[in-house]
Protein backbone atom coordinates (compact mmCIF):
# COMPACT_ATOMS: atom_id res chain seq x y z
CA UNK A 1 0.00 0.00 0.00
CA UNK A 2 1.19 3.51 -1.01
CA UNK A 3 1.62 6.01 1.54
CA UNK A 4 -0.60 8.08 0.44
CA UNK A 5 -3.33 5.39 0.44
CA UNK A 6 -1.94 4.55 4.26
CA UNK A 7 -2.77 8.34 5.05
CA UNK A 8 -6.46 8.07 3.75
CA UNK A 9 -7.28 4.95 5.14
CA UNK A 10 -6.57 6.35 8.64
CA UNK A 11 -8.30 9.09 7.77
CA UNK A 12 -10.89 7.26 6.95
CA UNK A 13 -10.71 5.27 9.85
CA UNK A 14 -10.43 8.71 12.05
CA UNK A 15 -7.22 7.71 13.34
CA UNK A 16 -4.06 9.69 13.61
CA UNK A 17 -5.97 13.45 12.23
CA UNK A 18 -7.42 16.46 14.07
CA UNK A 19 -11.18 15.08 15.36
CA UNK A 20 -12.43 18.02 13.97
CA UNK A 21 -12.16 19.95 10.72
CA UNK A 22 -11.10 23.34 10.53
CA UNK A 23 -13.55 24.45 8.46
CA UNK A 24 -16.95 22.93 10.14
CA UNK A 25 -20.31 24.42 9.85
CA UNK A 26 -18.93 26.81 7.31
CA UNK A 27 -21.11 26.61 4.24
CA UNK A 28 -20.16 24.43 1.62
CA UNK A 29 -20.36 27.36 -1.08
CA UNK A 30 -16.80 28.40 -1.60
CA UNK A 31 -17.82 32.10 -1.60
CA UNK A 32 -19.42 32.16 1.70
CA UNK A 33 -17.36 29.96 2.97
CA UNK A 34 -14.40 32.56 2.46
CA UNK A 35 -16.55 35.34 4.42
CA UNK A 36 -17.18 33.16 7.31
CA UNK A 37 -13.58 32.17 7.95
CA UNK A 38 -12.69 36.03 7.39
CA UNK A 39 -15.47 36.56 10.62
CA UNK A 40 -14.13 33.82 12.16
CA UNK A 41 -11.14 34.89 12.70
CA UNK A 42 -12.25 38.43 14.12
CA UNK A 43 -14.17 36.75 16.92
CA UNK A 44 -13.16 33.15 17.75
CA UNK A 45 -10.96 34.34 20.54
CA UNK A 46 -12.97 36.71 21.79
CA UNK A 47 -13.90 36.37 25.56
CA UNK A 48 -16.87 33.95 27.07
CA UNK A 49 -20.16 35.65 28.47
CA UNK A 50 -21.71 33.12 29.93
CA UNK A 51 -24.72 34.70 31.64
CA UNK A 52 -27.48 31.81 32.13
CA UNK A 53 -25.85 28.36 33.06
CA UNK A 54 -25.70 25.57 35.17
CA UNK A 55 -22.46 24.88 36.66
CA UNK A 56 -21.87 25.19 40.14
CA UNK A 57 -20.27 27.69 42.28
CA UNK A 58 -18.60 25.54 44.10
CA UNK A 59 -16.26 24.43 41.74
CA UNK A 60 -14.31 28.10 42.03
CA UNK A 61 -14.92 28.38 46.06
CA UNK A 62 -13.14 25.29 46.55
CA UNK A 63 -11.05 24.79 43.89
CA UNK A 64 -10.56 21.15 43.55
CA UNK A 65 -9.70 18.69 40.82
CA UNK A 66 -12.98 17.01 39.37
CA UNK A 67 -12.98 13.49 40.40
CA UNK A 68 -12.83 11.55 37.60
CA UNK A 69 -13.86 11.54 33.79
CA UNK A 70 -17.48 9.79 33.87
CA UNK A 71 -18.49 12.94 36.74
CA UNK A 72 -17.11 15.10 34.10
CA UNK A 73 -18.46 14.00 31.01
CA UNK A 74 -20.76 11.71 31.35
CA UNK A 75 -23.46 11.64 34.86
CA UNK A 76 -23.85 15.88 34.81
CA UNK A 77 -24.60 15.88 30.87
CA UNK A 78 -28.39 15.51 30.11
CA UNK A 79 -27.58 15.37 26.78
CA UNK A 80 -25.36 12.14 26.92
CA UNK A 81 -26.95 10.21 29.49
CA UNK A 82 -30.28 10.64 27.82
CA UNK A 83 -29.11 8.97 24.59
CA UNK A 84 -27.65 6.19 26.60
CA UNK A 85 -30.48 5.72 27.91
CA UNK A 86 -32.68 5.93 24.97
CA UNK A 87 -30.66 2.95 23.43
CA UNK A 88 -31.28 0.80 26.31
CA UNK A 89 -28.73 1.44 29.10
CA UNK A 90 -30.11 2.17 32.49
CA UNK A 91 -29.02 4.47 35.35
CA UNK A 92 -27.98 1.64 37.31
CA UNK A 93 -25.54 0.27 34.32
CA UNK A 94 -24.37 4.36 34.11
CA UNK A 95 -24.49 4.90 38.08
CA UNK A 96 -26.57 7.52 37.92
CA UNK A 97 -28.19 8.50 41.16
CA UNK A 98 -26.70 4.79 42.25
CA UNK A 99 -23.89 3.84 44.69
CA UNK A 100 -20.68 2.66 42.55
CA UNK A 101 -20.83 -0.75 41.65
CA UNK A 102 -18.46 -1.01 39.11
CA UNK A 103 -16.79 1.86 39.39
CA UNK A 104 -16.66 5.02 36.72
CA UNK A 105 -13.99 3.05 34.33
CA UNK A 106 -16.87 0.18 33.69
CA UNK A 107 -19.54 3.59 32.42
CA UNK A 108 -16.71 5.29 30.50
CA UNK A 109 -16.15 1.87 28.79
CA UNK A 110 -20.44 2.06 28.27
CA UNK A 111 -19.46 5.36 26.91
CA UNK A 112 -17.09 4.47 24.58
CA UNK A 113 -18.82 1.32 23.14
CA UNK A 114 -21.91 3.52 22.15
CA UNK A 115 -20.25 7.02 21.30
CA UNK A 116 -20.75 6.27 18.02
CA UNK A 117 -24.97 7.08 18.97
CA UNK A 118 -23.62 11.05 18.72
CA UNK A 119 -22.88 10.98 15.49
CA UNK A 120 -24.55 14.35 13.85
CA UNK A 121 -25.58 15.47 17.21
CA UNK A 122 -24.23 18.50 18.40
CA UNK A 123 -23.34 16.74 21.83
CA UNK A 124 -20.68 14.99 19.06
CA UNK A 125 -19.11 18.50 18.07
CA UNK A 126 -19.00 19.48 22.00
CA UNK A 127 -17.72 16.30 23.29
CA UNK A 128 -15.17 16.02 20.42
CA UNK A 129 -13.88 19.58 21.19
CA UNK A 130 -12.97 19.15 24.16
CA UNK A 131 -11.21 15.93 23.78
CA UNK A 132 -9.11 17.17 21.03
CA UNK A 133 -8.63 21.13 21.71
CA UNK A 134 -8.11 20.14 26.29
CA UNK A 135 -6.63 16.76 25.86
CA UNK A 136 -5.23 16.43 22.59
CA UNK A 137 -6.90 13.33 21.47
CA UNK A 138 -6.55 12.60 18.06
CA UNK A 139 -8.32 9.44 17.74
CA UNK A 140 -12.20 9.23 17.66
CA UNK A 141 -13.23 7.62 20.96
CA UNK A 142 -14.15 3.93 20.56
CA UNK A 143 -14.31 0.61 22.41
CA UNK A 144 -10.59 0.24 21.84
CA UNK A 145 -8.80 2.99 22.86
CA UNK A 146 -11.57 3.70 26.46
CA UNK A 147 -9.12 3.00 28.78
CA UNK A 148 -6.30 4.84 27.09
CA UNK A 149 -8.93 8.16 26.80
CA UNK A 150 -9.78 7.37 30.93
CA UNK A 151 -6.40 7.22 32.18
CA UNK A 152 -5.31 10.31 30.12
CA UNK A 153 -7.65 12.21 31.13
CA UNK A 154 -8.05 10.73 34.76
CA UNK A 155 -4.12 11.85 34.58
CA UNK A 156 -4.60 14.97 33.14
CA UNK A 157 -7.35 16.17 35.36
CA UNK A 158 -5.19 16.10 38.58
CA UNK A 159 -2.88 18.23 37.18
CA UNK A 160 -2.33 22.26 38.87
CA UNK A 161 -4.12 23.65 35.16
CA UNK A 162 -6.99 21.02 35.09
CA UNK A 163 -8.50 23.06 38.18
CA UNK A 164 -11.86 24.68 38.00
CA UNK A 165 -10.29 28.28 38.32
CA UNK A 166 -7.70 27.16 35.99
CA UNK A 167 -9.87 26.39 33.37
CA UNK A 168 -11.96 29.37 33.53
CA UNK A 169 -8.94 31.20 33.04
CA UNK A 170 -7.35 29.54 30.21
CA UNK A 171 -11.42 29.22 28.76
CA UNK A 172 -11.09 32.61 28.56
CA UNK A 173 -14.47 33.08 30.51
CA UNK A 174 -15.46 36.92 31.44
CA UNK A 175 -18.30 35.82 33.21
CA UNK A 176 -19.87 32.71 34.72
CA UNK A 177 -23.33 32.84 35.72
CA UNK A 178 -24.71 29.88 38.03
CA UNK A 179 -28.61 29.36 38.42
CA UNK A 180 -29.54 29.35 42.55
CA UNK A 181 -32.58 28.72 44.75
CA UNK A 182 -33.97 32.13 46.29
CA UNK A 183 -33.49 29.94 49.19
CA UNK A 184 -29.34 28.83 48.51
CA UNK A 185 -27.42 31.11 51.18
CA UNK A 186 -24.99 31.67 48.07
CA UNK A 187 -22.67 30.88 50.37
CA UNK A 188 -20.33 29.77 47.47
CA UNK A 189 -20.74 32.93 45.95
CA UNK A 190 -19.33 34.53 48.97
CA UNK A 191 -16.53 32.61 49.49
CA UNK A 192 -15.05 33.69 45.78
CA UNK A 193 -15.45 36.66 46.61
CA UNK A 194 -13.67 36.72 49.56
CA UNK A 195 -10.62 34.16 48.29
CA UNK A 196 -9.30 37.26 46.25
CA UNK A 197 -9.60 35.33 42.70
CA UNK A 198 -10.68 37.46 39.67
CA UNK A 199 -12.79 35.23 37.62
CA UNK A 200 -15.88 36.91 37.75
CA UNK A 201 -19.29 34.32 38.88
CA UNK A 202 -22.50 35.35 39.92
CA UNK A 203 -25.84 34.21 40.74
CA UNK A 204 -29.31 34.08 38.99
CA UNK A 205 -32.06 34.34 40.87
CA UNK A 206 -34.16 31.64 40.14
CA UNK A 207 -37.58 31.35 42.57
CA UNK A 208 -39.71 28.48 40.71
CA UNK A 209 -39.52 26.46 44.41
CA UNK A 210 -41.36 29.62 45.87
CA UNK A 211 -43.64 30.97 42.81
CA UNK A 212 -44.47 27.33 41.67
CA UNK A 213 -47.24 25.53 43.84
CA UNK A 214 -46.35 22.77 41.95
CA UNK A 215 -43.14 22.38 42.53
CA UNK A 216 -41.92 19.61 45.15
CA UNK A 217 -42.25 21.26 48.63
CA UNK A 218 -43.69 24.30 48.04
CA UNK A 219 -45.46 24.88 51.38
CA UNK A 220 -42.41 24.26 53.18
CA UNK A 221 -40.13 26.53 50.82
CA UNK A 222 -42.67 29.31 51.43
CA UNK A 223 -42.00 29.18 54.98
CA UNK A 224 -38.47 28.57 54.46
CA UNK A 225 -38.56 31.92 52.83
CA UNK A 226 -40.15 33.68 55.61
CA UNK A 227 -37.34 32.18 58.21
CA UNK A 228 -34.98 33.54 55.86
CA UNK A 229 -35.99 36.79 55.55
CA UNK A 230 -37.60 37.49 58.60
CA UNK A 231 -41.17 38.24 57.06
CA UNK A 232 -44.60 36.94 57.23
CA UNK A 233 -44.67 34.52 54.19
CA UNK A 234 -48.40 33.27 54.94
CA UNK A 235 -49.22 36.67 53.76
CA UNK A 236 -49.59 38.48 50.41
CA UNK A 237 -47.54 41.18 51.13
CA UNK A 238 -45.05 39.56 53.77
CA UNK A 239 -44.66 37.25 50.90
CA UNK A 240 -43.81 39.71 48.31
CA UNK A 241 -41.43 41.70 50.21
CA UNK A 242 -40.07 38.41 51.26
CA UNK A 243 -39.37 37.60 47.77
CA UNK A 244 -37.95 41.40 47.11
CA UNK A 245 -35.48 41.11 50.20
CA UNK A 246 -33.84 38.31 48.07
CA UNK A 247 -33.72 39.37 45.23
CA UNK A 248 -32.01 42.44 46.78
CA UNK A 249 -29.47 39.90 48.35
CA UNK A 250 -28.53 38.01 45.18
CA UNK A 251 -27.69 41.73 43.93
CA UNK A 252 -25.39 42.14 46.29
CA UNK A 253 -23.24 39.16 45.21
CA UNK A 254 -23.54 40.27 42.14
CA UNK A 255 -26.67 38.82 40.74
CA UNK A 256 -28.07 40.90 37.18
CA UNK A 257 -30.86 38.49 36.01
CA UNK A 258 -33.73 36.35 37.35
CA UNK A 259 -34.55 32.93 35.47
CA UNK A 260 -38.40 31.66 35.15
CA UNK A 261 -38.94 28.25 33.81
CA UNK A 262 -43.18 28.17 34.28
CA UNK A 263 -44.78 25.48 31.95
CA UNK A 264 -46.47 28.01 30.05
CA UNK A 265 -45.65 31.72 29.21
CA UNK A 266 -49.52 32.36 30.66
CA UNK A 267 -49.36 35.68 32.69
CA UNK A 268 -51.93 37.61 34.55
CA UNK A 269 -52.41 41.16 36.28
CA UNK A 270 -54.97 40.73 39.22
CA UNK A 271 -55.99 43.65 40.98
CA UNK A 272 -54.36 43.39 44.71
CA UNK A 273 -57.51 42.08 46.54
CA UNK A 274 -57.78 39.20 44.42
CA UNK A 275 -53.87 38.18 44.26
CA UNK A 276 -54.02 38.42 47.82
CA UNK A 277 -57.18 36.41 47.98
CA UNK A 278 -56.00 33.73 45.59
CA UNK A 279 -52.61 33.44 47.67
CA UNK A 280 -54.38 32.83 50.92
CA UNK A 281 -56.26 30.01 48.33
CA UNK A 282 -52.77 28.68 47.10
CA UNK A 283 -51.07 28.82 50.74
CA UNK A 284 -54.54 26.81 52.21
CA UNK A 285 -54.13 24.32 49.76
CA UNK A 286 -57.76 24.88 48.83
CA UNK A 287 -56.80 26.18 45.45
CA UNK A 288 -58.08 24.32 41.65
CA UNK A 289 -55.35 23.46 39.33
CA UNK A 290 -56.32 26.38 36.83
CA UNK A 291 -55.81 28.94 39.92
CA UNK A 292 -52.56 27.50 40.24
CA UNK A 293 -51.60 28.87 36.61
CA UNK A 294 -53.20 31.72 37.14
CA UNK A 295 -51.09 32.34 40.27
CA UNK A 296 -47.79 31.71 38.59
CA UNK A 297 -48.91 33.95 35.84
CA UNK A 298 -49.72 36.35 38.42
CA UNK A 299 -46.06 35.70 40.18
CA UNK A 300 -44.42 36.49 36.78
CA UNK A 301 -46.02 39.99 36.40
CA UNK A 302 -44.64 40.66 40.06
CA UNK A 303 -41.26 39.84 38.97
CA UNK A 304 -41.58 41.82 36.38
CA UNK A 305 -42.92 44.98 38.72
CA UNK A 306 -39.95 44.33 40.73
CA UNK A 307 -37.20 43.95 38.14
CA UNK A 308 -38.57 47.55 36.99
CA UNK A 309 -37.90 48.57 40.74
CA UNK A 310 -34.54 47.14 41.32
CA UNK A 311 -33.15 46.40 37.73
CA UNK A 312 -32.56 42.74 37.42
CA UNK A 313 -33.16 41.22 33.83
CA UNK A 314 -35.73 39.25 33.78
CA UNK A 315 -35.68 35.82 31.78
CA UNK A 316 -38.66 33.59 30.81
CA UNK A 317 -38.43 29.98 29.44
CA UNK A 318 -41.30 28.16 29.62
CA UNK A 319 -42.66 25.39 27.24
CA UNK A 320 -40.71 22.55 28.70
CA UNK A 321 -42.91 19.64 30.24
CA UNK A 322 -40.79 18.23 32.67
CA UNK A 323 -40.56 15.26 34.41
CA UNK A 324 -42.43 12.95 31.74
CA UNK A 325 -41.22 9.71 32.35
CA UNK A 326 -43.28 9.06 35.72
CA UNK A 327 -40.88 5.84 36.63
CA UNK A 328 -37.63 7.84 36.73
CA UNK A 329 -39.54 10.87 38.36
CA UNK A 330 -40.36 8.67 41.16
CA UNK A 331 -37.28 7.06 41.23
CA UNK A 332 -34.99 9.34 40.92
CA UNK A 333 -36.46 12.80 41.08
CA UNK A 334 -36.28 15.75 38.82
CA UNK A 335 -33.77 16.74 36.05
CA UNK A 336 -33.08 13.49 34.97
CA UNK A 337 -33.11 13.90 30.96
CA UNK A 338 -37.10 13.59 30.75
CA UNK A 339 -37.82 16.89 29.79
CA UNK A 340 -39.79 17.48 27.01
CA UNK A 341 -40.57 20.89 24.49
CA UNK A 342 -44.03 21.42 24.57
CA UNK A 343 -46.49 23.68 22.10
CA UNK A 344 -46.31 27.34 23.76
CA UNK A 345 -48.52 30.62 23.29
CA UNK A 346 -47.02 33.75 23.64
CA UNK A 347 -49.01 36.55 22.20
CA UNK A 348 -52.13 35.69 24.46
CA UNK A 349 -50.33 34.37 27.07
CA UNK A 350 -47.49 37.73 27.33
CA UNK A 351 -50.69 40.18 26.91
CA UNK A 352 -51.72 40.68 30.89
CA UNK A 353 -48.17 41.45 31.62
CA UNK A 354 -46.98 43.72 28.46
CA UNK A 355 -50.35 45.63 29.16
CA UNK A 356 -48.89 47.09 32.52
CA UNK A 357 -44.82 46.75 31.66
CA UNK A 358 -44.34 46.11 27.68
CA UNK A 359 -43.22 49.67 27.05
CA UNK A 360 -41.05 50.25 30.38
CA UNK A 361 -37.85 51.08 28.38
CA UNK A 362 -36.33 50.28 31.35
CA UNK A 363 -37.24 46.60 32.10
CA UNK A 364 -35.43 43.84 30.06
CA UNK A 365 -37.19 40.76 29.45
CA UNK A 366 -36.12 38.26 27.62
CA UNK A 367 -37.93 35.61 26.20
CA UNK A 368 -36.96 31.97 25.33
CA UNK A 369 -38.70 29.14 23.73
CA UNK A 370 -38.60 25.64 23.01
CA UNK A 371 -41.56 25.77 20.38
CA UNK A 372 -39.71 26.73 17.43
CA UNK A 373 -42.52 27.40 15.43
CA UNK A 374 -43.25 30.50 16.91
CA UNK A 375 -39.89 32.05 16.18
CA UNK A 376 -41.39 33.96 12.72
CA UNK A 377 -45.07 34.18 14.10
CA UNK A 378 -45.20 35.57 17.55
CA UNK A 379 -41.75 35.76 19.13
CA UNK A 380 -40.12 37.84 16.57
CA UNK A 381 -43.21 40.41 15.98
CA UNK A 382 -43.16 40.77 19.72
CA UNK A 383 -39.96 41.74 20.09
CA UNK A 384 -39.91 43.49 16.72
CA UNK A 385 -42.51 45.76 18.62
CA UNK A 386 -42.02 46.34 22.47
CA UNK A 387 -39.44 48.03 23.85
CA UNK A 388 -38.70 45.76 27.16
CA UNK A 389 -38.65 42.45 24.76
CA UNK A 390 -35.31 40.85 23.80
CA UNK A 391 -35.01 37.43 22.40
CA UNK A 392 -33.11 35.14 23.73
CA UNK A 393 -30.73 32.28 21.86
CA UNK A 394 -32.01 29.10 20.67
CA UNK A 395 -31.93 27.27 24.04
CA UNK A 396 -31.41 23.58 24.96
CA UNK A 397 -32.90 21.23 22.52
CA UNK A 398 -32.35 23.35 19.94
CA UNK A 399 -28.85 24.87 21.00
CA UNK A 400 -27.47 23.18 17.90
CA UNK A 401 -26.29 24.39 14.58
CA UNK A 402 -29.01 23.54 12.68
CA UNK A 403 -31.60 25.11 15.60
CA UNK A 404 -28.98 28.34 15.54
CA UNK A 405 -29.31 28.37 11.85
CA UNK A 406 -33.47 28.22 11.90
CA UNK A 407 -33.66 30.96 14.66
CA UNK A 408 -31.40 33.46 12.47
CA UNK A 409 -33.36 32.81 9.48
CA UNK A 410 -36.83 33.08 10.81
CA UNK A 411 -36.34 35.69 13.45
CA UNK A 412 -33.98 38.02 12.14
CA UNK A 413 -36.54 39.06 8.90
CA UNK A 414 -38.87 40.86 11.73
CA UNK A 415 -36.74 41.24 15.35
CA UNK A 416 -33.23 42.12 13.49
CA UNK A 417 -30.33 41.29 15.42
CA UNK A 418 -30.46 44.24 18.16
CA UNK A 419 -33.52 42.60 19.50
CA UNK A 420 -31.42 39.64 20.40
CA UNK A 421 -29.33 39.50 23.07
CA UNK A 422 -26.04 36.70 21.68
CA UNK A 423 -25.63 33.36 23.10
CA UNK A 424 -26.05 31.47 26.18
CA UNK A 425 -24.61 27.91 26.75
CA UNK A 426 -26.62 26.76 29.33
CA UNK A 427 -25.18 23.95 30.87
CA UNK A 428 -24.00 21.69 33.62
CA UNK A 429 -21.32 20.88 31.93
CA UNK A 430 -18.29 22.97 32.17
CA UNK A 431 -15.78 21.27 29.64
CA UNK A 432 -18.50 21.94 27.26
CA UNK A 433 -18.49 25.83 27.55
CA UNK A 434 -15.66 26.75 24.94
CA UNK A 435 -17.28 24.05 22.63
CA UNK A 436 -20.53 25.29 22.68
CA UNK A 437 -19.72 29.10 22.17
CA UNK A 438 -17.25 27.68 19.18
CA UNK A 439 -20.21 26.24 17.68
CA UNK A 440 -22.47 29.67 18.02
CA UNK A 441 -19.58 31.68 16.78
CA UNK A 442 -18.85 29.03 13.32
CA UNK A 443 -22.80 29.41 12.79
CA UNK A 444 -23.18 32.75 12.88
CA UNK A 445 -20.27 33.95 11.11
CA UNK A 446 -21.47 31.18 8.11
CA UNK A 447 -24.68 33.12 8.28
CA UNK A 448 -23.41 36.58 7.94
CA UNK A 449 -21.20 35.19 5.41
CA UNK A 450 -23.92 34.01 3.27
CA UNK A 451 -25.51 37.58 3.51
CA UNK A 452 -22.71 38.59 2.59
CA UNK A 453 -22.36 36.30 -0.75
CA UNK A 454 -25.99 37.82 -1.66
CA UNK A 455 -25.22 41.15 -1.16
CA UNK A 456 -27.81 41.74 1.50
CA UNK A 457 -24.61 43.16 4.00
CA UNK A 458 -21.35 44.94 3.41
CA UNK A 459 -18.46 42.96 5.21
CA UNK A 460 -17.58 45.84 6.93
CA UNK A 461 -21.33 45.11 8.47
CA UNK A 462 -21.00 41.57 9.21
CA UNK A 463 -17.90 42.31 11.14
CA UNK A 464 -19.79 44.69 12.95
CA UNK A 465 -22.04 42.07 13.43
CA UNK A 466 -20.07 39.22 14.60
CA UNK A 467 -18.64 41.03 17.17
CA UNK A 468 -21.94 42.08 18.68
CA UNK A 469 -23.56 38.97 18.26
CA UNK A 470 -20.26 37.68 20.11
CA UNK A 471 -19.74 40.06 23.18
CA UNK A 472 -22.05 43.32 22.73
CA UNK A 473 -25.20 41.78 23.04
CA UNK A 474 -24.82 40.00 25.45
CA UNK A 475 -23.04 42.63 27.53
CA UNK A 476 -25.80 44.75 27.27
CA UNK A 477 -28.70 43.19 27.71
CA UNK A 478 -27.53 41.35 30.99
CA UNK A 479 -26.03 45.11 31.98
CA UNK A 480 -22.44 43.97 32.29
Amino acid sequence: MSDTSVCLSRQRRGTDVALLHEDRLFPAEEGSRAVARRLYELIKDLPIVSPHGHTQARWFARNEPFPDPVKLFVQPDHYVFRMLYSQGMTFEELEIGEDEIEGPREVWRIFATHYYLFRGTPTRLWLDYAFQELFGFTERLNEKNADHYYDTIAAILKTPDFLPRALFDRFGIELLASTDSPLDALGDHAAIRESGWKGRVIPTFRPDPVVDPQHPGFHENVRALGALTGEDTLTWRGYLRALARRREYFKELGATATDHGHPTAMTEDLGDTSAATLFEQVIKGTAYAADLEIFRGQMLTEMARMSLEDGLVMQIHPGSVRNHNAQIFARYGRDMGADIPGPTNYVEALRPLLNRFGNERKLTIILFTLDETTYSRELAPLAGHYPCLKLGPPWWFNDSPEGMRRFRETATETAGFYNTVGFNDDTRAFLSIPARHDVARRTDAAFLGKLVSEHRLDEDEAAELAWELTVGLVRNAYKL
